[in-house]
């Protein structure tokens, strides 16, 4: 554990632009007193007087931390072959790669900078082009936003090939749709019209007699040609003796 100090700083000069500092302390241990000053130059402090600078090296194990060991080792011996083919691998690498390749970009800079105005001109020329195609683009694409009552903030795409092939994709395809859509529509109005009739006559049919009126009526018929055949004039059997005792 250290103690501190109550000190007396005061500025003593500079190092270039860096304040030297000087701290006057009262010894806790006696009436003494030392100063002490900053060295920004070998950035450390420097004892003036009064005292005595002791160096201690800081052992980590002592300290409740790890020991430091060399992890470099000795250097394996170079082997003389293995560095001479080392330096001719690199001597061949500037040779064909490095040099080429250092008198290319030389020639291109030799280039770019024989007429920088030449230069800037084309640029600044090729800017204002292209300046004025946006421009123009930016007003078309506001008067078809005018038009169709678009957002301001919406992005057109710009018409070329491609996007022309997607669009007529597109609206063949939404013309299928509608077709169908139509079509679809007929044939529901027709069979709603031919359902109509269908319905009358049904209901002309459910007036008719049933099966069992039909029974009924044909064993009524059946005893009626019965009765004529046993009474060829017509009348019944009660009706003749009732005349015949009349006559009597």
């Amino acid at each position: 554990m250290g103690v501190r100090y109550n000190a007396e700083k005061k500025k003593i000069g500079n190092y270039y632009s860096t304040p030297i500092f000087s701290f006057r302390c009262k010894c806790h241990l006696c009436d003494g007193w030392f100063e002490i000053q900053t060295d920004p130059k070998n950035t450390r402090y420097v004892v003036v007087s009064g005292a005595r600078q002791k160096d201690e090296d800081w052992n980590p194990e002592e300290n409740g931390g790890y020991a430091v060991h060399d992890t470099e080792g000795a250097a394996a011996p170079v082997d003389p072959l293995v560095a001479l083919e080392k330096t001719t691998d690199a001597q061949n690498h500037l040779k064909n790669v490095q040099a080429p390749r250092l008198e290319e970009l030389q020639s291109v800079s030799t280039q770019y900078n024989a007429d920088p105005y030449a230069l800037s001109s084309k640029v600044r020329k090729r800017f204002r082009e292209d300046k004025k195609v946006e421009q123009r683009k930016k007003r078309a694409d506001d008067h078809i936003k005018d038009r169709y009552g678009l957002p301001a903030s919406l992005s057109l795409l710009e018409e070329d090939e491609l996007s022309r092939k997607e669009a007529k994709e597109e609206w063949q395809r939404g013309q299928r749709a509608l077709a169908l859509e139509e079509s679809s529509k007929r044939r529901k109005l027709d069979v709603d019209v031919v359902a109509i009739p269908r319905s009358s006559s049904l209901s002309k049919i459910s007036t008719k007699p049933t099966p069992k009126n039909h029974v009924e009526s044909l064993r009524a018929r059946i005893l009626e040609n019965t009765a004529r055949q046993t009474n060829p004039f017509g009348r019944s059997r009660a009706a003749t003796s009732r005349d015949g005792l009349v006559s009597k």
